[in-house]
């Protein structure tokens, strides 16, 4: 696992196309992975074998909380246990900048990212409900 970096760009884009959740609502663009990059290179993790990226997560702190969301395993690479990993470096990195507590964002039909994550520790939050807008 490793800090993305700007070259990472379209395989991180193209990675997140090909595993996008049909509950997403936003498109993901080359300028916005850039800006991450750029304003917090530490946030975006990668999963490479042999030089190809296949996996990748959002680790992301506020100052507050740690977030995790984006976690994405190139199809042919999963069940090998690089979600994994990737959720563990995310751990991690959040830990090391003072989070305590992190939330996952998945979607609520999606059984095997909801499996990912009990696994890793996690526990279905079902007091609160999660409000977005689109600005």
């Amino acid at each position: 696992m490793r800090d993305a970096v700007i070259v990472d760009v379209p395989a991180v884009l193209a990675l997140w196309e090909a595993a996008r959740s049909p509950i997403a609502s936003t498109r993901d663009d080359i300028a916005a992975i850039e800006r991450l990059i750029s304003r917090h290179s530490s946030s975006l993790l990668v999963a490479e074998i042999q030089r190809e990226l296949v996996g990748a997560i959002v680790a992301a702190w506020d100052g507050w909380r740690g977030n995790m969301y984006r976690l994405a395993v190139a199809e042919k690479q999963r069940r090998r246990g690089i979600g994994r990993r990737l959720v563990s470096a995310g751990h991690e990195r959040l830990r090391s900048k003072g989070a305590v507590r992190v939330t996952a964002l998945v979607g609520r039909d999606e059984p095997e990212a909801k499996e990912l994550w009990l696994s890793a520790g996690y526990a279905e939050d079902l007091e609160i409900v999660r409000f977005v807008r689109n600005i």
